[in-house]
C-alpha cells in the first residue's frame, strides 16, 4: 500500500514538472572543471569545480550541493559513483569547489555532474553531464615516450639566459646557426574499433600536429611560452575523430618560438635552450576495453620541412618546392627520411598547459590597395592588430613573394618598421602548381599595412610576369580567454576610445601579456596589474594570470628580486631589470586573482615569493624609502617619453612598496598567518611615516612636485591620512584644472589617477579630461589615425603604436560610468558587488555588463528628462549594494512600486546624494523620478 502511494506521488511530481511554465526554482546553467568546459590535462588530485545558477525568482542563493564523479556516463546515470560522491554538502560555495577524493589515474576520462539546493531547501535538477581528462605527470605516465629531434645542441652552444640584441656580438658563434624546422612522422595500424583516443604532445618552441593529413585542434603557437629550463608545457587533445580503421599516420612540425632565437633579421634578444624537439603519447581505448599506446621514440622518422626560416621576431620563409605531399598520411614513401635522434631532454618540468590557447579569432577585412612605386603594392587593412597572413597566389615555380608588415607607413607610402623592428618579413617561394595557399605557422606580429614585393594583385590590369595574388587575408590571433564584459554609452568618442584600448588588449593577450605584438613580445610585468582591472572587465583572466604568477615564481632571483619581465629570457640592466613598480606585480597579481576569482590557493602558492620580494625591497630601502627604478614610465613632459620626468622615482617606488606590504598583510590574514600579518602592519606604518616625512607638505597638502601621479598614487594606496584626504583630492583637482585638464601621468601614475578621481567623486573631471582631442590623449590619438592604443600620449611614430599601457580609462568606463565599481570590503569573486553609476557630462545612457564567477552583472541606465531608469541584474548566489542618485524631491520606484515597499529591496541608508539599497539576485527596474 505504501509503495503504491509513493508511486502515485512520484507520478504526480513528475506530471507537475511537465506542466508548461513549471520549472525548478533554481537551474544549473553551466558547469566547469579547472575553469574550463570539459578540460583536457587536469591534475590528478588538486581539481576544482564550479557552476553557475539561474532562476526566475529573486533573492535566490545556494544552501547545499552534491557533486558526483564516475568513470562512465552510464555509472553516473545509474547512481554508481565509482570515483567520488561528495554527499549533500551544506555550503553556498559554487566556485573553486575542491575534489576531496583519492588520487585519480593519469590520462583517464571521468564524468561528473552536480545538483544544488536553494535557501528554501528546494533542489535543482542534476546538471548536464560533463567530463574531464587527467594529465600526465611522470615518465611512467608518458609510457617512456622520448624527446626526439632532427638535430641536437651541445651544452656548449646553449645560451641561457639570452642576451639583448645590442650585446649579441659578445657571445661569439652562439645563436648564429639557423635551426632546421623539422617534420616528424609515425605510421600505425588500427585493427579494432576505437572508442576514444587522446594525444599528449609538446614541441619546443612551438608545433603543429596532424593525423591523417588533418591538423589537430585550432591552436596557434602551441604550447604557450615559458622559461624552458624551469617548465615546459604540453597539450592534450581528443583525437578520436581523426583516426580510421587500418593505416594511420601522425605528423608533427616543430618551430623555434622562444626556445631558439638566432641572430638573423630582426631579433629583440637571442637565446638558445636547444634545437626544435618534440614528445608525444597517443593513448587509444578500443570498444572491447583493451588499449594501445603509441609514443615518440626511435621508430619515428624526420626530414626538413618547407619552412626554411622561422623566428618569433624576424618572420618566416616557406619554399613550396620542398613540399612532400602526403607526408602526414599513411602509405607515404619515407625512404629518404632519416631516423630521429633521441635528443637532450629539456631541463624544465613537463606540465600540462592550463591556460586558454592562442587561436585565430577573426579576419580583418582589406580596406585598400595602392602602388607606391613600380612592382610594389601596399595593402591597408585599416586596423592595427596582432596576427598573421594567409596568402593565395598563382605563378611560376621558383618565384618569390615577399610580405613586409608595418604599423605605419613612410611619407612615400612604404612600410615603416623603424619602431617595430627591422627587417621582419615573410617570404613564399612558389612551386608553380595552380593557386597556392600559405599561412605562416611559427611567427606573428602587429601590423596594419603589408608591403608586397614580387607579386601583383589579381585585379592589376597591367601586363606582368610576376605571380598574381588571389587574396591576402589578415587573421587576428590572440589568447582565447572567454569574453567577460561589454560597455557602450551615449558618448561616441568614449565608445571609440573603448575600442581603441580593446584592440591593444586583444593584440597583447598572447601566452603572456605582452607589451607590444611586434618589437618586444615580452611580459613586462607592471602592465599586468596596472591594466589588470580594465582587462578583466573584458576577458576572463583567471588562467592566464595564474600562468603569469607561475612565470614570476620561476623568474625570481635567489635574493628575492622579481625582474621586470617574466619569463626572463634576457637579463636587462638597471631599472629595466629591477624597478619596484614592475616587480610588485609579484605581490599585486595574486591579490587580484584572489579578489576577482576567490582563489586562495594561488595566494598560498605565491606566498613564499611575495615574502621574499618584500624582504628584498626592505633590504634595498634607506630608512624605508626606495630611490631607484624607472618611475612613472612615459609620463608626458618636455622630454621624449621614457623614465619619469614629472614625479620623483622615489615617490612611486616607495608608494608601491607600501602597497605591497599592505596587500601582503591582507594575504597573510587570508592564510591565517597572524604573526606575519602583525609584523607587516608595523612595517607598513614605518613606511607610511617615512614617506610622508619625505614627500608631504602638511601646510600645502601637496606631495612632492604636485604632479598628477605624486598626488593620486599616495591617495589610492592609503598613504594619505584620513583627515587630509579631502584636501589632497581638492588640490589634485585644482591642479588639473589649472593646467588645462591635460593628461600628464604616465604608465604607472595614470592608473592611480583614474582610480583616485573615480573613488574620490571626481568623475566629472575625468569626463572633461577625456572628452576631447585637442591635447595628447585618447582623442588626440584617434584624430591622428590610431586604431590601437599607442605607447605615448601624443602617438609618436618613433614608438609603438599598439601597446598595452595607458589604457586605464577603460576601468572608469566600467566602474565609473558603468557603475560596476567594486565589491564590499569582505567580498571576494563579486559575491557582494557594489553598483554605483556615474552620470556625468552630457551622458544620457550607458550599458555595462560583467560576467562574474557567479554570473552576469548588468547595470544599464538611461536619463529621460528629470527621470533616471536603472536596469540592474544580480547573479544567483550573490547580492549587490546599489548607490542610487537622488535629490531631495526624488521618488524611487521599482516596477511602479515605491522602493520602500518592495520586499526584495532593503534600504540601507543615504550617502553623498545617493540612496543605498541592498538587492538579492534577480532583475530590477528602478526608476528615479525628479532626479
Amino acid at each position: 500500500m505504501k509503495n503504491t502511494r509513493r508511486s502515485i506521488l512520484f507520478l504526480f511530481v513528475l506530471l507537475l514538472f511537465q506542466v508548461k511554465g513549471f520549472s525548478a526554482p533554481v537551474h544549473i546553467s553551466s558547469v566547469m572543471c579547472e575553469h574550463k568546459v570539459e578540460p583536457l590535462g587536469v591534475p590528478l588530485k588538486n581539481i576544482h569545480f564550479e557552476w553557475m545558477l539561474q532562476s526566475d525568482e529573486r533573492n535566490v542563493a545556494q544552501s547545499a550541493y552534491q557533486l558526483t564523479i564516475a568513470t562512465t556516463k552510464e555509472n553516473l546515470l545509474a547512481g554508481k559513483y565509482d570515483v567520488w560522491n561528495s554527499g549533500v554538502v551544506k555550503s553556498s560555495q559554487s566556485i573553486l569547489v575542491p575534489y576531496l577524493g583519492t588520487i585519480m589515474k593519469p590520462g583517464e576520462k571521468y564524468f561528473w555532474r552536480v545538483k544544488v539546493w536553494d535557501q528554501k531547501n528546494q533542489g535543482s535538477e542534476w546538471s548536464e553531464i560533463s567530463s574531464f581528462v587527467t594529465g600526465l605527470f611522470s615518465s611512467a605516465d608518458w609510457s617512456n615516450a622520448q624527446w626526439i629531434g632532427y638535430e641536437d645542441m651541445p651544452e656548449s652552444e646553449r645560451l641561457v639566459p639570452g642576451v639583448h640584441a645590442p650585446e649579441a656580438g659578445s657571445v661569439g658563434e652562439k645563436c648564429q646557426k639557423r635551426p632546421v624546422v623539422p617534420m616528424f612522422r609515425k605510421e600505425f595500424i588500427l585493427k579494432k574499433k576505437v572508442a576514444r583516443a587522446v594525444a599528449f604532445v609538446s614541441g619546443l618552441g612551438q608545433y603543429e600536429m596532424s593525423i591523417n593529413g588533418k591538423k589537430v585542434g585550432n591552436s596557434f603557437l602551441a604550447p604557450g611560452w615559458t622559461f624552458y629550463d624551469k617548465k615546459c608545457l604540453y597539450n592534450t587533445y581528443n583525437v578520436t575523430q581523426y583516426l580510421k580503421d587500418g593505416g594511420n599516420a601522425i605528423g608533427v612540425i616543430v618551430g623555434n618560438g622562444f626556445y631558439n632565437i638566432n641572430r638573423e633579421r630582426y631579433f629583440k634578444l637571442t637565446v638558445a635552450f636547444g634545437m626544435p624537439k618534440m614528445i608525444c603519447k597517443l593513448k587509444i581505448l578500443y570498444t572491447d576495453g583493451t588499449t594501445a599506446t603509441i609514443v615518440s621514440d626511435q621508430s619515428w622518422k624526420t626530414a626538413p620541412s618547407p619552412i626554411t626560416f622561422a623566428s618569433i621576431y624576424g618572420g618566416e620563409d616557406y619554399d613550396a618546392r620542398m613540399e612532400q605531399p602526403g607526408w602526414d598520411k599513411p602509405a607515404f614513401n619515407d625512404l629518404k627520411w632519416k631516423k630521429v635522434l633521441l635528443v637532450t631532454r629539456p631541463k624544465g618540468v613537463l606540465m600540462p598547459e592550463s591556460d586558454n590557447p592562442v587561436k585565430p579569432s577573426e579576419i580583418i577585412n582589406l580596406k585598400a590597395i595602392t602602388r607606391p612605386k613600380n612592382n610594389v603594392y601596399l595593402y591597408d587593412y585599416g586596423q592595427n592588430a596582432s596576427g598573421i597572413l594567409t596568402l593565395k597566389v598563382k605563378g611560376k615555380k621558383g618565384q618569390v613573394v615577399k610580405l613586409i608588415s608595418a604599423e605605419l607607413i613612410t611619407p612615400d607610402h612604404l612600410a615603416n618598421q623603424n619602431a617595430t623592428g627591422t627587417p621582419n618579413y615573410l617570404s613564399y617561394t612558389l612551386k608553380g602548381e595552380g593557386v597556392e595557399t600559405w599561412t605562416p605557422r611559427f611567427t606573428y606580429t602587429g601590423f596594419r599595412y603589408v608591403q608586397v614585393e614580387g607579386a601583383v594583385p589579381e585585379a592589376e590590369t597591367a601586363a606582368s610576369d610576376l605571380p598574381r595574388i588571389q587574396s591576402l587575408s589578415f587573421i587576428h590571433t590572440h589568447n582565447s580567454a572567454p569574453v567577460s564584459g561589454s560597455f557602450t554609452c551615449s558618448n561616441e568618442l568614449f565608445n571609440r576610445i573603448n575600442t581603441l584600448i580593446k584592440w591593444a588588449i586583444k593584440s597583447n593577450m598572447q601566452s603572456v601579456m605582452t607589451d607590444c605584438p611586434h618589437r618586444e613580445k615580452l611580459g613586462w610585468l607592471e602592465q599586468d596589474y596596472l591594466m589588470g582591472t580594465s582587462i578583466h572587465f573584458n576577458y576572463d583572466l583567471f588562467l592566464i594570470y595564474k600562468k603569469i604568477v607561475d612565470d614570476m615564481i620561476e623568474a625570481q632571483a635567489p635574493d628575492g628580486l622579481i625582474p621586470d619581465i617574466a619569463p626572463e629570457y634576457v637579463t636587462f640592466g638597471g631599472g629595466f631589470r629591477d624597478s619596484p613598480e614592475w616587480g610588485s606585480a609579484g605581490v599585486i597579481l595574486p591579490w587580484m586573482i584572489y579578489s576577482w576569482y576567490g582563489d586562495k590557493e594561488v595566494v598560498a602558492r605565491a606566498y613564499p615569493m611575495m615574502k621574499k620580494y618584500v624582504a628584498y625591497l626592505e633590504s634595498k630601502s634607506d630608512k624605508h624609502v626606495l630611490s631607484y627604478g624607472l618611475g612613472d614610465w612615459c609620463d608626458y613632459g618636455p622630454n621624449a617619453p621614457g623614465e619619469s620626468q614629472l614625479t620623483p622615482k622615489a615617490l612611486t617606488a616607495t608608494a608601491i612598496y607600501y602597497y605591497d606590504v599592505i596587500l601582503l598583510q591582507k594575504m597573510a590574514l587570508v592564510l591565517e598567518d597572524s604573526q606575519e600579518a602583525a609584523r607587516l602592519g608595523e612595517l607598513a606604518e614605518q613606511i607610511k611615516t617615512a614617506f610622508n616625512q619625505k614627500f608631504y607638505n602638511p601646510q600645502t597638502k601637496v606631495y612632492a612636485t604636485g604632479s598628477q601621479t605624486a598626488m593620486a598614487m599616495p591617495w589610492c594606496v592609503g598613504l594619505v591620512d584620513q583627515n587630509d584626504k579631502d584636501r589632497v583630492m581638492q588640490n589634485l583637482e585644482d591642479s588639473i584644472r589649472a593646467h588645462n585638464k591635460a593628461l600628464t601621468a604616465g604608465d604607472v601614475g595614470f592608473y592611480f589617477l583614474v582610480e583616485a578621481l573615480t573613488k574620490g567623486g571626481k568623475s566629472q573631471l575625468l569626463y572633461e579630461m577625456n572628452d576631447r582631442d585637442d591635447v595628447p590623449g585618447y582623442g588626440f590619438q584617434l584624430k591622428k589615425g590610431a586604431t590601437a592604443l599607442t605607447e605615448s600620449w601624443p602617438a609618436l611614430e618613433e614608438v609603438s603604436n599598439n601597446h598595452l599601457m595607458l589604457g586605464h580609462l577603460m576601468e572608469w568606463f566600467y566602474a565609473g560610468i558603468g557603475g560596476i565599481i567594486d565589491q564590499t570590503t569582505h567580498s571576494v569573486a563579486y559575491k557582494e558587488v557594489v553598483i554605483k553609476p556615474e552620470i556625468v557630462g552630457d551622458l544620457t545612457w550607458a550599458k555595462t555588463s560583467y560576467q562574474s564567477p557567479y554570473g552576469e552583472i548588468v547595470c544599464n541606465w538611461e536619463k529621460s528628462g528629470t527621470d533616471l531608469i536603472l536596469n540592474i541584474q544580480v547573479p544567483v548566489n550573490s547580492s549587490a549594494l546599489v548607490y542610487i542618485p537622488v535629490s531631495s524631491q526624488s521618488v524611487i520606484k521599482e516596477n511602479g512600486q515605491d522602493i520602500s515597499e518592495v520586499k526584495d529591496i532593503t534600504i540601507i541608508g543615504q550617502e553623498d546624494g545617493r540612496k543605498i539599497c541592498k538587492l538579492g539576485s534577480g532583475k530590477y527596474v528602478i526608476k528615479v523620478e525628479k532626479l
